[in-house]
Protein backbone atom coordinates (compact mmCIF):
# COMPACT_ATOMS: atom_id res chain seq x y z
CA UNK A 1 0.00 0.00 0.00
CA UNK A 2 1.18 3.52 -0.67
CA UNK A 3 3.27 5.38 1.87
CA UNK A 4 1.06 6.97 4.51
CA UNK A 5 1.50 10.70 4.98
CA UNK A 6 1.80 12.48 8.32
CA UNK A 7 -0.39 11.01 11.04
CA UNK A 8 -1.15 14.30 12.70
CA UNK A 9 0.31 17.65 13.59
CA UNK A 10 0.05 19.40 16.92
CA UNK A 11 1.43 22.33 18.82
CA UNK A 12 2.94 21.66 22.22
CA UNK A 13 0.63 20.39 24.94
CA UNK A 14 2.06 22.99 27.25
CA UNK A 15 0.31 25.53 25.03
CA UNK A 16 -2.82 23.34 24.99
CA UNK A 17 -3.77 24.30 21.47
CA UNK A 18 -3.75 21.87 18.54
CA UNK A 19 -3.81 22.25 14.80
CA UNK A 20 -4.43 18.80 13.39
CA UNK A 21 -3.76 18.06 9.75
CA UNK A 22 -4.15 14.40 8.79
CA UNK A 23 -5.34 13.03 12.09
CA UNK A 24 -7.99 15.66 12.61
CA UNK A 25 -8.84 16.25 8.99
CA UNK A 26 -7.66 19.85 9.03
CA UNK A 27 -9.78 20.84 12.00
CA UNK A 28 -9.10 24.30 13.41
CA UNK A 29 -7.11 24.78 16.60
CA UNK A 30 -8.97 23.77 19.73
CA UNK A 31 -8.41 25.12 23.23
CA UNK A 32 -8.18 22.18 25.62
CA UNK A 33 -9.95 22.57 28.97
CA UNK A 34 -8.48 21.42 32.26
CA UNK A 35 -10.48 18.18 32.22
CA UNK A 36 -12.34 16.10 29.68
CA UNK A 37 -16.01 15.76 30.60
CA UNK A 38 -18.39 13.19 29.08
CA UNK A 39 -20.15 16.03 27.27
CA UNK A 40 -17.23 16.30 24.85
CA UNK A 41 -17.33 12.64 23.83
CA UNK A 42 -18.14 12.40 20.12
CA UNK A 43 -21.76 11.76 19.27
CA UNK A 44 -20.93 9.43 16.39
CA UNK A 45 -21.11 5.72 15.69
CA UNK A 46 -17.89 5.42 17.70
CA UNK A 47 -19.72 6.60 20.83
CA UNK A 48 -19.32 4.05 23.59
CA UNK A 49 -20.41 2.92 27.02
CA UNK A 50 -17.55 3.81 29.38
CA UNK A 51 -15.78 0.74 30.79
CA UNK A 52 -15.58 0.12 34.53
CA UNK A 53 -13.30 2.68 36.16
CA UNK A 54 -9.62 1.90 36.49
CA UNK A 55 -8.20 2.13 40.00
CA UNK A 56 -5.59 4.79 39.31
CA UNK A 57 -2.13 4.35 40.77
CA UNK A 58 0.43 6.90 41.80
CA UNK A 59 1.92 8.76 38.86
CA UNK A 60 5.62 8.85 38.09
CA UNK A 61 8.14 11.60 37.62
CA UNK A 62 9.17 12.52 34.08
CA UNK A 63 11.46 10.07 32.29
CA UNK A 64 12.04 9.49 28.59
CA UNK A 65 10.30 6.39 27.17
CA UNK A 66 12.61 4.14 25.16
CA UNK A 67 10.56 1.02 24.38
CA UNK A 68 6.92 0.03 23.89
CA UNK A 69 5.55 -3.52 24.11
CA UNK A 70 2.03 -4.73 23.35
CA UNK A 71 1.95 -8.50 23.58
CA UNK A 72 -1.65 -8.77 22.38
CA UNK A 73 -0.74 -7.52 18.90
CA UNK A 74 2.92 -8.48 18.74
CA UNK A 75 4.41 -4.98 19.06
CA UNK A 76 7.89 -4.54 20.49
CA UNK A 77 9.46 -1.30 19.32
CA UNK A 78 11.95 1.29 20.36
CA UNK A 79 10.60 4.84 20.59
CA UNK A 80 11.97 7.90 18.85
CA UNK A 81 11.34 11.45 19.98
CA UNK A 82 8.84 13.54 18.03
CA UNK A 83 9.18 17.28 18.51
CA UNK A 84 7.78 20.25 16.64
CA UNK A 85 8.47 21.45 13.13
CA UNK A 86 9.30 25.07 12.44
CA UNK A 87 5.65 25.73 11.58
CA UNK A 88 4.56 24.48 15.00
CA UNK A 89 3.18 21.15 13.79
CA UNK A 90 4.27 17.87 15.30
CA UNK A 91 6.86 15.69 13.67
CA UNK A 92 5.92 12.13 12.69
CA UNK A 93 8.06 9.01 12.34
CA UNK A 94 9.96 9.05 9.03
CA UNK A 95 9.16 5.41 8.31
CA UNK A 96 7.03 2.44 9.30
CA UNK A 97 9.25 1.70 12.30
CA UNK A 98 9.78 2.69 15.07
CA UNK A 99 6.87 4.43 16.79
CA UNK A 100 7.45 7.86 18.27
CA UNK A 101 6.46 9.72 21.43
CA UNK A 102 5.57 13.40 21.49
CA UNK A 103 8.06 15.29 23.64
CA UNK A 104 5.62 18.16 24.24
CA UNK A 105 3.24 15.88 26.14
CA UNK A 106 3.69 14.10 29.48
CA UNK A 107 5.99 11.08 29.38
CA UNK A 108 4.20 7.75 29.97
CA UNK A 109 3.44 7.47 33.67
CA UNK A 110 3.30 11.21 34.31
CA UNK A 111 0.03 13.00 35.01
CA UNK A 112 -1.92 13.48 31.79
CA UNK A 113 -2.09 11.82 28.38
CA UNK A 114 1.18 10.60 26.90
CA UNK A 115 1.04 10.46 23.09
CA UNK A 116 2.60 7.73 20.95
CA UNK A 117 2.15 7.73 17.17
CA UNK A 118 3.05 5.15 14.57
CA UNK A 119 2.24 4.32 10.96
CA UNK A 120 -0.18 1.58 9.95
CA UNK A 121 1.91 0.86 6.88
CA UNK A 122 4.88 2.16 4.94
CA UNK A 123 5.60 0.07 1.84
CA UNK A 124 4.39 -2.84 3.97
CA UNK A 125 2.92 -3.24 7.46
CA UNK A 126 3.97 -0.56 9.93
CA UNK A 127 4.49 -0.69 13.69
CA UNK A 128 0.78 -0.10 14.42
CA UNK A 129 -0.61 -2.28 11.64
CA UNK A 130 -2.73 -4.23 14.15
CA UNK A 131 -3.58 -1.38 16.53
CA UNK A 132 -7.29 -1.66 15.71
CA UNK A 133 -7.24 -5.26 16.99
CA UNK A 134 -6.55 -4.20 20.58
CA UNK A 135 -9.31 -4.94 23.07
CA UNK A 136 -10.23 -3.37 26.41
CA UNK A 137 -8.15 -5.11 29.05
CA UNK A 138 -5.07 -5.58 26.86
CA UNK A 139 -1.91 -4.25 28.43
CA UNK A 140 0.79 -1.90 27.16
CA UNK A 141 4.21 -1.75 28.80
CA UNK A 142 6.54 1.20 28.43
CA UNK A 143 10.21 0.98 29.36
CA UNK A 144 11.62 4.32 30.46
CA UNK A 145 15.15 5.63 30.65
CA UNK A 146 15.09 5.55 34.46
CA UNK A 147 14.53 1.78 34.33
CA UNK A 148 10.87 1.85 35.33
CA UNK A 149 8.27 -0.08 33.31
CA UNK A 150 4.82 1.45 33.78
CA UNK A 151 1.95 -0.76 32.61
CA UNK A 152 -1.22 0.61 31.03
CA UNK A 153 -4.56 -1.13 30.51
CA UNK A 154 -6.49 -0.45 27.31
CA UNK A 155 -9.93 0.96 28.09
CA UNK A 156 -11.13 1.77 24.60
CA UNK A 157 -10.17 1.55 20.92
CA UNK A 158 -12.06 3.80 18.54
CA UNK A 159 -12.08 4.79 14.90
CA UNK A 160 -12.77 8.44 14.09
CA UNK A 161 -13.25 10.17 10.72
CA UNK A 162 -10.44 12.66 10.38
CA UNK A 163 -12.88 15.53 10.00
CA UNK A 164 -14.50 14.54 13.32
CA UNK A 165 -11.35 13.87 15.31
CA UNK A 166 -12.12 14.45 19.05
CA UNK A 167 -9.11 16.62 19.86
CA UNK A 168 -10.15 17.38 23.43
CA UNK A 169 -10.93 13.76 24.25
CA UNK A 170 -7.55 12.58 22.99
CA UNK A 171 -5.26 15.40 24.09
CA UNK A 172 -7.14 17.04 26.96
CA UNK A 173 -5.73 17.30 30.48
CA UNK A 174 -6.55 14.45 32.89
CA UNK A 175 -6.49 13.77 36.62
CA UNK A 176 -4.43 10.58 36.13
CA UNK A 177 -1.65 9.11 34.00
CA UNK A 178 -2.84 7.83 30.64
CA UNK A 179 -1.62 6.81 27.21
CA UNK A 180 -2.97 7.38 23.70
CA UNK A 181 -1.74 5.30 20.76
CA UNK A 182 -2.59 6.79 17.38
CA UNK A 183 -2.40 5.58 13.79
CA UNK A 184 -4.34 5.86 10.55
CA UNK A 185 -7.15 3.51 9.55
CA UNK A 186 -10.39 3.03 7.72
CA UNK A 187 -10.58 3.27 3.95
CA UNK A 188 -7.52 4.26 1.93
CA UNK A 189 -8.18 7.07 -0.52
CA UNK A 190 -6.00 6.37 -3.54
CA UNK A 191 -6.60 9.85 -4.95
CA UNK A 192 -5.30 11.68 -1.88
CA UNK A 193 -2.86 9.01 -0.74
CA UNK A 194 -4.31 9.13 2.79
CA UNK A 195 -6.43 6.97 5.03
CA UNK A 196 -9.78 8.57 5.81
CA UNK A 197 -9.93 7.72 9.53
CA UNK A 198 -7.76 7.47 12.60
CA UNK A 199 -7.52 4.65 15.11
CA UNK A 200 -6.96 5.72 18.72
CA UNK A 201 -6.31 3.33 21.61
CA UNK A 202 -6.93 4.81 25.05
CA UNK A 203 -5.18 3.30 28.09
CA UNK A 204 -4.78 4.13 31.77
CA UNK A 205 -1.85 3.48 34.09
CA UNK A 206 -2.43 0.45 36.31
CA UNK A 207 1.09 -0.31 37.59
CA UNK A 208 3.79 2.34 37.95
CA UNK A 209 6.76 -0.03 37.73
CA UNK A 210 7.76 -3.65 37.88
Amino acid sequence: MAVVAALFAATAIGTVGFSNETVAGGAPSVSVPSAVAPSVWPQTKSEFTPPPPVAHVSRLARSVPVRLQIDAIGVDTTLMALGLRKDGTMQVPPGGFPAGWFTGAPTPGELGPAIVAGHIDWNGPGVFYHLADLKPGDQVTITRKDGSKPVFRVTRVSQFPKDQFPTTLVYGNLDHAALRLITCGGSFNTASGHYEDNIVAFADLIAPAR
